[in-house]
């Protein structure tokens, strides 16, 4: 699975990202997740994504992602603030799997 991670960078997103593969690691599930700010989006939409999950800090551009989300048809969603942590992997995961209609 691939995810796109809309965030503002830094090392929050970094660490989040990491709970979030090492969740999906536990479950037996291999994940590519990539970790990119709102400009670097649509030069990175095309590129075989399977979702594209906003942090909570770019949230205030969730509608502008979710545009060039759907022109793309990839699924779009929220990451949930608490979510948003170094123990919140296994949130993260149930999201995105509810976003895909796992």
């Amino acid at each position: 699975m691939k995810v796109l991670f809309v965030c503002s960078g830094g090392m929050s997103s970094a660490i989040v990202v990491s709970a979030l593969k090492k969740e999906a690691e536990k479950q037996g599930m291999e994940m590519e997740v990539l970790a990119i700010g709102t400009g670097e989006l649509e030069n990175e939409v095309d590129n075989g994504w399977d979702a594209i999950m906003v942090a909570p800090q770019v949230r205030h551009r969730l509608d502008s992602v979710k545009k060039i989300a759907d022109e793309a048809s990839i699924p779009c969603g929220p990451i949930p603030p608490q979510a948003y942590t170094p123990l919140g992997g296994p949130l993260l995961l149930q999201k995105l799997k509810e976003l895909l209609n796992m």
